[in-house]
Parts: structure tokens; sequence; C-alpha cells
């Protein structure tokens, strides 16, 4: 059996980037269900097809096919009904990339209750803050007896009695804990598609993500459930995903990018998703699971590919490995020249929110630039708008902003009971997503950063992005973050917090260095006055850098 694509698409194949983007339109079934219209669709009509193979650190494997992921996800669906969890009822998710994350959030789908994904790596602050914010009646975690102990003390604060299962990885038992995996077994393995009022909709609330919270608390991002099918669009014709492929992004389930990339979209166009389960990451373990594993095609963040151009690579074969694509934060063009030296391979970059899918990308048939997220995805009117919400000029920067007149699957429904926060963003008939880019005369977008983190700079705007593409060139760079300083007379200064690379010591030398170093590589006017060398850079706990922290701190000083 082919992918179930055709059903949903007018067009599978397109000529070129302006044929996809001017013809592409979705077909969207009514009242679609990904559980039931995907999962157990593949499992009756091709039951034997590759869904997940997983691993871990441990020399653990497990190959799942849609038939399994069928039977699992209605024990499971069998297993969180008995405890009450009915439509729109919420369940937290903190399953790290445990294979169970994958029965669970299907099962939800099945019953129509709402998954809010989180990571293992949450404190008992943001515990409390989520289980308020979105009135969490369940929670699923992975075994970590840390994490536990942070639900358990959140929920004795707040004075609540939720419903607990752990997925118990050696036998552990925690008090008012439901062993997951013990009472999956005795479930019944049939899960009966609910009807009329306990039926979900297509425009129901699907999932919810609390987003980054890069400026502040996170928002709770409502998806509904038409959204698994605008991720066609981030698996065909993005990371190019091929039928009966392997295709691994790598990200924590916490993270919205491991449902871009190792569920829906990829599930549709009838690819495999391959899931590496580690414990701490380290580079050269990833690069021997793409080796081993054969993976086909590859997503990962430019933070992942920093650390993979700094090993030595040459003993591995890649030859299974066609296609790779980066997202979560801005490339830098070093990175792309490093990775197209080592896998002969062209970067495409892409760019999106929690509160969309793809938005911007370098699809298939684009050659990319460097340094450019790319052109507007199909569905999308996407416009670059001055505070005036007019459109601005070829070269100009503007507020990436998506026409909301036609309402596409993919574009959130709003911050889930936050009426003003949604306003704030969504008016006029646009979303309004913070961030600025500006376009070339081909069209093509480049990213020049959050609305908040831009510097002004004795009467110049000063995108952070440029200055650390320009920094991250240098070898003894790692990772860096450019913030604006507070500074009595020019109002602010650039400022770089680094992270050095091995066998690189900070030092005022290596301080000049670097600011040399920016000037000859981008404007004079751009490079870091001041030059802070640090262990860690400050991040969301989706591994986005907080710049307003590092700012805030300035503040205070």
């Amino acid at each position: 059996m082919s992918s179930l694509l055709k059903k949903f698409v007018n067009r599978v194949k397109f000529d070129s980037y302006e044929d996809f983007k001017n013809n592409f339109a979705f077909k969207v079934p009514k009242n679609f269900n990904f559980a039931f219209d995907v999962v157990d669709r593949y499992a009756k009509e091709d039951s034997d097809k590759l869904a997940l193979l997983w691993c871990n650190d441990n020399d653990e494997e497990e190959k799942f096919t849609f038939e399994d992921m069928k039977r699992y996800s209605d024990k499971a669906a069998n297993l969180i009904k008995s405890y009450g969890i009915k439509k729109g009822d919420k369940v937290m998710l903190t399953l790290k990339n445990r294979y169970e994350f994958w029965f669970s959030i299907i099962a939800l789908h099945k019953i129509g209750a709402i998954p809010v994904p989180a990571t293992h790596m949450l404190k008992q602050k943001d515990i409390v803050y989520r289980i308020e914010k979105a009135s969490i009646d369940m929670i699923i975690s992975v075994d970590d007896p840390e994490l536990i102990s942070e639900f358990d003390k959140s929920e004795f604060e707040l004075g609540v009695n939720l419903k607990k299962l752990v997925v118990s990885g050696d036998g552990n038992s925690y008090d008012g804990w439901v062993d997951f995996k013990k009472d999956l077994k005795s479930m019944d393995d049939e899960f009966v598609r609910p009807t009329g009022n306990e039926a979900s909709k297509n425009e129901d609330i699907m999932i919810i993500y609390f987003s980054s919270g890069t400026s502040g608390q996170p928002k709770m991002v409502g998806h509904d459930f038409r959204y698994p099918l605008a991720h066609i669009i981030t698996s065909k014709y993005w990371h190019n995903g091929m039928e009966n492929g392997l295709h691994h992004t790598s990200a924590d389930t916490g993270w919205m990018k491991a449902v871009w990339g190792g569920l829906y979209g990829q599930w549709i166009v009838g690819t495999g998703v391959f899931i590496y389960d580690y414990d701490r990451f380290n580079a050269l373990n990833l690069i021997e699971k793409i080796e081993k594993y054969q993976i086909n095609t590859f997503c990962a963040p430019p933070t992942i590919y920093r650390f993979l151009i700094k090993e030595d690579l040459s003993k591995y074969d890649f030859s299974s490995l066609f296609y790779c694509t980066t997202a979560g934060e801005p490339l830098n063009p070093e990175i792309y020249n490093k990775i197209h030296d080592i896998f002969g391979l062209k970067l495409k970059e892409g760019f999106g929110q929690t509160e969309t899918v793809i938005s911007v990308a370098n699809f298939i048939w684009m050659d990319p630039k460097p340094g450019s997220m790319g052109k507007p995805a199909p569905c999308f009117n996407v416009t670059l708008l001055n505070d005036k919400d007019k459109e601005v000029d070829v070269g100009n920067e503007g507020e990436i902003s998506l026409e909301t007149f036609n309402m596409p699957p993919g574009l959130f429904k709003g911050y889930y009971r936050d009426e003003e926060r949604t306003k704030e963003s969504w008016h006029d008939g646009y979303y309004h997503s913070g961030d600025t880019a500006w376009k070339d005369e081909d069209g093509f977008l480049w990213f020049v950063g959050r609305n908040d983190d831009i510097i002004k700079s004795s009467g110049y705007r000063i995108g952070p992005f440029e200055v650390e593409s320009a920094l991250i060139s240098h070898p003894s760079v790692l990772e860096c973050a450019i913030t604006g300083a507070p500074d009595s007379i020019r109002g602010q200064i650039v400022k770089a917090t680094v992270v050095l690379a091995k066998g690189y010591e900070p030092s005022d030398e290596l301080k000049k260095e670097l600011q040399n170093h920016v000037k000859n590589v981008t404007a004079p006017y751009k490079y870091p006055k001041i030059i802070e060398f640090v262990d860690e850079l400050p991040k969301t706990i989706s591994g986005k850098i907080r710049r307003v922290q590092i700012r805030n701190e300035d503040k205070d000083k």
C-alpha cells in the first residue's frame, strides 16, 4: 500500500516551488482524527508497515508496525479512560523519548482528550504553573525519581489529587502512581471510535503546547484536529520524506518539534520514524545511530549540527543519508558550509513557531541561500509588516505576519484561556509572529531577530543573528548570544555572551581578536563592545536561548 497522502491533498507532485506555492491545497475530511484515519487505517490496510523504530543508550531496541501502534494505542486509550478521562480533559505527558509517548498521544486523540506534552526537566514552579493554567486532569510520566518528586510536591502545594501514571523502568513503584506498563498489559486491545457528542470535531482542540517562554511566562498554544494535515508540507516538501524511508528529527517530546518531525506528517506521507532516547546528548553517539540504522532524512536545530561538525566524522558511512533540514533557531552560514563539506548535502532551513507549522522554508525544489529561511509555504500568505500593519518594501525589515482571513490547517486557535494575549498578536486579519525579517529581490526571507531582541544603538537597528553568525564563524566560539546592554550615551551597546569551544581559554587577547573578527565579517558598527565568557547560555526548557534573561541581569548590574 502506498501512503495516505493522496487522500488529503489535491496534488502530490509539483514541477517547481512556484507551482507548489500557487496550486497546492488540502482536502480536509469531515471530523478528521489522525489516530483513526491514519494510524488505524494503515493498521487495517498495510499492517506490517514500519511506524516507529526506537532505541536508547542501553542497547535496547524496539520496532513497531502500524498494527502494533493500533493495538498499543487502543490499550492505552482503554487504560486512560478507565480512570475517568474523557473528551476535552487535559493530560500532561512528560515521557522524554520513551515509545510510550506515541502510545499515549495517539490514545488521547482517540478519546478526544487533550495531550499537553512537556519536558522531563520541569521543576516544581514550572509544574504548578502548567497544572493551574491548563487545569491538568492526569499526568503520564517517565520513571525519573527527581521528576516524580517534583510532581508530588506540586500536587501537595496546589492541594489537588491528580490521576498519575508512571512508565516504570526498573520495577520502581511510587505512592499514588499507577504502573502504566503493568496495567497496559491487562487492557482490552480494541477501542471503539466514539460517536455523537463524544466524537472529535475538526474545530475541537486536539493538542496544547506551552510556548518556549523566551520573553516571559510560556503561553498555551492550542491546535485543532486539522493540525496533523498541515504537517504534510513539513514532511513531504521540506523534510523530503520518502515512502518506506526512515526519518529522524532530533527533539524531545516536550517540544513541538517532536510532532513536527516524529509523528503526524511523516506517517501520513508513509515514512517511518526513528527515535533515539538518549540520557545525555553525545554527538558521536547520534552519528553512530544515523549510520547503524541507515537514516534517510534528518532534521535538527543548528545547535546539534554545531556539535556534529566539531567531531571527526571521517570514519563514518553516511551513504543512506540524502536530505538534511534545520529549524528552531537561525542557521549560521558557517554551519551550512561545513555540513556541505562533510555530508555533501545542502542544509535546508525552515521557519515556524509553536503557533504555526512550517511557514517559510527552503523547499525541495529550491537551491538555498545559506542563512536564508527560504520562501513562504503554500496556503499561508506570509507578509512582512511595519508597525502600521503595512507591507514593507523589498530590503526593508518587517514583522513576519500570516494572513488569517482564510484559515488553513496548521495555524493555532489562539492562546488557550488568554484572550488578551491572543488579541495582541492576532488582529486586523493577521497573526503577528513577533519575529522580524527582510525579503530580498528573489523573494527569500532573511531572519533578523525577535522584535524584543533587536538592538537600538546610536540610531542603528542591529539584529542579533547577523552578529552571532559572524562570531560563530571564529573557531573559538561554540555558542553565543548577542544582546543589547544599557549605555547612557548610545542607549544600548552590543554585548556578546560566549561559550568557547574545547581548547580555548578566556582572555583579553581573545576578546580583542573576536571583536576584530566581527568587524572584518560584518559592518564594523555591529561589533560587540562587551564580550563575556560563560560556561553555558541561559536557555528555555526547549533549548532556545533566553536573551531576555541576559538583558535583565545586565539591567540589575
